[in-house]
């Protein structure tokens, strides 16, 4: 039986400021995240000073180290070695772009050969499980009173396969009386997904919108992004169908969390778009798993639906993981001044159809 409660433990140590150590083959990487990290901290994790910084592929592109080590990667770490003159705040300046305008960096900056390469790469994808930037002090070898997770099991930790069904209700809502509220809860990361049912289910294949996470859009009614009329547009359309389901998404701003995706928002107001702030940051342009959605479809009985989504890597997802998309059905809403940028990105860039 798996058991990744030590991924949940080392989240949450990271989110503290503790130390964790990842294993990896023969080798160790223990490291602080810098975003958590304070003096006291950082004394206790490097007395000597000599813990070396560890960035994205993303990150260091932009700070103009990985001429040094090659083609840039978001997926990849950089590891920048450590000097007397970086110190914490050099450190998060290093860490955080969106204080680049403000905090002109000292450097030069070296960036080395990463010392275990397989954990620092786990490390990335361990700060997005987080919501926490990729930007870690690291030393090789444990450290006291770290809490330790394995490579195997950060890679396995959003797996889909258990996720589970655990309660249902009747649920009317302004756009069909006649829905069912269905929730689902994954039994290694706790993440916890909503899907609607609107209407009657028949024997025809449902309509399916696929809608993530969005704070800012869905309830505070952003301008800045679609996600709220698109919401509340599909719930209108699938309920006009005849029937089909909305699956609610916990994926935040494409999979990397509420708190990055403000990072993100501040980093579109100084004139990237929302894919440059993404990579900037030190993550993929797009970081969700629809492999969720299809679990959820299947364990709903359907593996053949109609799906309202302009974006193919959505259909590409579901068809990957089992559900048949027999139809795409566009689904748009119209521009305002605050999102019309945004929007010409997602068609430019990240190949939506709009």
């Amino acid at each position: 039986m798996r058991d990744d409660r030590s991924v949940a433990r080392a989240i949450d140590a990271m989110r503290r400021g503790w130390p964790i150590a990842i294993a990896g083959g023969s080798a160790t990487l223990s490291m602080l995240a810098i975003e958590a990290a304070d003096d006291v901290r950082l004394a206790e994790f490097d007395p000597d000073n000599q813990a070396d910084i560890l960035l994205s592929g993303g990150r260091a592109a932009t700070l103009k180290l990985t001429n040094q080590l090659g083609a840039a990667d978001p997926a990849q770490p950089v590891q920048v070695m450590r000097t007397d003159w970086i110190d914490l705040a050099t450190a998060y300046a290093l860490a955080d772009p969106v204080l680049d305008l403000a905090t002109p960096l000292k450097g030069p900056f070296r960036s080395i050969a990463c010392s275990v390469p397989e954990a620092a790469r786990a490390a990335l994808e361990l700060a997005r499980l987080a919501g926490m930037m990729p930007a870690f002090f690291v030393r090789p070898g444990p450290v006291a009173n770290s809490t330790s997770v394995s490579i195997e099991q950060i890679a396995g930790y959003e797996s889909p396969e258990r996720l589970r069904i655990v309660a249902r209700a009747r649920l009317p809502v302004e756009a069909a009386e006649q829905a069912e509220i269905v929730a689902f809860r994954n039994g290694d990361d706790s993440s916890e997904h909503i899907a609607l049912i609107v209407g009657i289910p028949g024997q025809t294949p449902p309509l399916v919108r696929l809608h993530s996470e969005c704070l800012t859009g869905d309830v505070l009614g952003s301008l800045k992004c679609d996600c709220g009329p698109q919401l509340h547009a599909a719930l209108q359309e699938i309920a006009g169908s005849g029937w089909g389901i909305l699956l609610y998404l916990r994926q935040e701003g494409r999979g990397i969390g509420l708190i990055n995706k403000l990072r993100a928002y501040a980093l579109q107001d100084q004139g990237f778009d929302t894919v440059d702030a993404n990579v900037r940051l030190g993550f993929a342009v797009d970081a969700r798993d629809f492999g969720i959605a299809s679990r959820m479809l299947t364990l709903l009985g359907q593996d053949r639906v109609r799906l309202l989504t302009n974006n193919p890597a959505k259909v590409a997802g579901l068809e990957a993981a089992g559900v048949h998309v027999i139809e795409r059905v566009a689904h748009a809403v119209p521009a305002n001044p605050h999102n019309e940028h945004y929007l010409a990105t997602k068609r430019d860039r990240t190949g939506h159809q709009l």
